[in-house]
């Protein structure tokens, strides 16, 4: 039996950084080998906030198989069918945004690891595993160790709780919100503020504390980013399509013209 390895979790058992390609804009399977290109480790395929329907979704995750890109999806709610499915059709992972309690982390394991850790409903053959068949015995176990459950703290409560979240058994991967959490603190976009500061300080201590890592979202300034990654984020969102498209075409587009003819 052969499966794909999980590039990101690979690298961050590893100690070092794994960076995220995030898709927002992008509606074909070449995405991943682009990404690939790129530097990048993993795939931030994300339905909270995209129009990305489950079948895309798939297709997307199964050709980044190939790639050793690792496709990971951020599941618009908590419900276990948004999990489910995604990793049935490919997916190494799931980000669950707006956990703000072991209970509630508890849930997105339940959802995405199959028993003893979680209560996962048993499937099929998995392009995971390269469609081959493993045995009921056997798949449960290759899986829970390949598919990453990250759960997204974007709230003070959700801060306060990082160290009972990051306790629970399954979670792998706490990550800041930081678009969210400083809206909900008064200070929305103040990433550099004691309050983000202290609440980056918490998380990654807890995560550490517990043998789980800390990631970072919805930071781009590369100063900033420095100073949490350097404080023990490992997990990044290193950026989204749309916004890389957008610097890129200003550039080309200001260089164009401003030339003088």
């Amino acid at each position: 039996m052969s499966i794909t390895p999980n590039v990101a979790k690979q690298k961050l058992q590893a100690g070092e950084l794994a960076v995220g390609f995030g898709l927002r804009s992008t509606r074909t399977t070449d995405i991943a080998k682009i990404a690939k290109t790129c530097g990048f480790d993993w795939l931030f395929i994300d339905m909270e906030h995209g129009s990305f329907d489950v079948d895309m979704v798939c297709q997307i995750s199964v050709a980044a198989l190939d790639t050793e890109i690792t496709p990971i999806v951020r599941v618009p709610g908590h419900q276990h069918f948004h999990a489910a499915r995604v990793l049935d059709g490919g997916a190494m992972g799931v980000v669950v945004p707006h956990v703000d309690t072991a209970e509630q982390a508890s849930a997105a394991v339940d959802h995405a690891k199959f028993p003893p850790i979680g209560h996962r409903s048993m499937t099929g053959l998995l392009p995971q595993l390269g469609f081959e068949n493993p045995g009921k015995a056997e798949l449960p176990k290759v899986m829970n160790e390949n598919t990453m459950v990250t759960v997204m703290l974007e709230t003070p409560e959700a801060i306060a709780n990082a160290d009972a979240i990051a306790a629970v058994d399954g979670v792998d991967v706490l990550l800041i919100g930081s678009n969210d959490l400083s809206a909900e603190m008064g200070i929305p976009g103040e990433y550099n503020d004691d309050k983000i500061v202290a609440a980056y300080d918490a998380t990654i201590s807890a995560a550490r504390n517990n043998g789980k890592f800390a990631g970072m979202g919805g930071i781009y300034d590369h100063d900033t980013m420095e100073r949490y990654i350097k404080m023990g984020a490992q997990f990044l969102l290193g950026g989204s399509d749309t916004s890389f498209m957008i610097a890129a075409g200003k550039q080309r587009t200001s260089f164009l013209n401003g030339i003088a003819r």
